[in-house]
């Protein structure tokens, strides 16, 4: 493994490490401050990309997503200006988020370094890259995995990058890609982003979930739950989620099969309360086997005055596909949410662009294309090289 590159000094900045938040962390935490002004980051950078920063998360539920568990260690690394005094968010320039698991694929880092848009072009983004290489150089993983999101998505032709996948595409002189490129990274897969507009009468809806039940048979009954699952399903849904990790297109990156199991279903499903998302999950059960065949998870933040909403993950079992599961199973969550949540009017969601199938159903049910997200990969035996960001 190469050594890490040198952490470049900045005049007027010093770069911190973070911990990740203890559960329920209050006002009073001494760390508040740096995920206030990372908070304050990520919106101004989501507003910047997509036009809008509903994927924004203010402070308390940032710091929700953000605590560590037994799945996953986080922490950040945050370059604040040299008369940071403990309490103005607003010193805080910019971020490198660190996302490692703890159970499976323990050769990775997940890396997100993000920089308010007036503090870029100072080296703050190639500064906090370097720190970060040298972190995770210091844990002994030797992947490491990133994302830069485009919106919009551009036509083939020149200027652009084709995903090695054959489906997906980006623009070649993007900031991010380029500054991807340059520490080493190679483009691996690029993601989809959706939107769906919410229909006031989900009548379009309603017919897609007929029509999809008469396919499926008599053999398929559908479940559907808000906010919470009864634990006697938390073992048969730790299955698809395991499959979701193998079974979901993940192109040339260097993830592995999943340990999922009842309890890791319900730290799940309470991570999400602690964070304030009110989870929609609708599953199909294979009445014979009494396997639990596709599901789809919805969440919502969960305050009456949001209006809108996130897609997540949506899988049919191989061995039950080619009877509309995958389009039952999001009709129904869909048709839930209207009857529950009225005043949600936006989904967005993320695909891989070469997984026709589960677009085709996203496109009849009614999103459009908002941009790409794109995934690199990194090898620690590629050694980064300077880039401004």
């Amino acid at each position: 493994m190469t050594a890490p590159a040198p952490v470049p000094t900045i005049r007027g900045m010093r770069i911190i490490e973070v911990p990740s938040p203890p559960p329920g962390a209050d006002w009073e935490w001494e760390w508040r401050w740096v995920y206030q002004g990372y908070s304050r980051i990520r919106q101004a950078v989501e507003l910047e990309t997509w036009g809008h920063h509903d994927r924004w998360a203010p402070t308390p539920i940032l710091m929700a997503f953000l605590t560590s568990s037994p799945w996953r260690h986080n922490t950040l690394l945050a370059a604040v200006r040299d008369d940071a005094d403990g309490s103005d968010h607003t010193a805080v320039l910019g971020v490198a988020e660190i996302n490692q698991p703890q159970q499976d694929d323990q050769h990775l880092s997940f890396v997100n370094v993000s920089v308010h848009p007036e503090a870029r072009s100072q080296g703050v983004g190639s500064a906090l890259a370097s720190a970060a290489d040298a972190w995770v150089a210091a844990t002994g993983r030797t992947v490491t995995i990133c994302w830069t999101a485009h919106a919009p998505e551009p036509e083939p032709g020149p200027g652009v990058v084709t995903a090695p996948t054959g489906s997906g595409r980006i623009p070649s002189d993007a900031v991010g890609a380029r500054f991807a490129l340059h520490r080493g990274f190679e483009l691996e897969q690029v993601v989809r982003a959706s939107t769906l507009q919410v229909p006031e009468t989900p009548s379009d809806v309603e017919h897609h979930r007929v029509e999809a039940a008469a396919a499926a048979g008599a053999d398929y009954v559908v479940h559907t739950w808000v906010r919470t699952v009864p634990a006697e399903f938390h073992e048969r849904l730790a299955v698809l989620w395991k499959r979701m990790s193998t079974d979901a297109p993940s192109a040339g990156i260097e993830v592995n099969e999943q340990r999922w199991d009842a309890e890791r279903v319900a730290a799940h499903l309470e991570e999400q309360a602690q964070a304030r998302q009110q989870l929609f999950i609708t599953a199909v059960e294979h009445v014979p086997t009494g396997v639990l065949a596709a599901f789809s998870e919805l969440a919502i933040p969960d305050f009456d005055e949001v209006d809108f909403g996130f897609q997540g993950d949506t899988l049919v079992i191989a061995d039950h596909r080619g009877r509309r599961l995958g389009m039952l199973v999001k009709a129904v969550n869909l048709l839930a949410l209207v009857r529950d949540r009225p005043k949600v009017r936006r989904i967005h969601t993320f695909n891989a662009e070469e997984n026709a199938y589960m677009l085709a159903i996203n496109v009849a049910l009614g999103f459009r294309g908002a941009g790409v997200l794109a995934t690199w990969q990194r090898h620690d035996d590629v050694a980064p090289a300077a880039a401004e960001g």
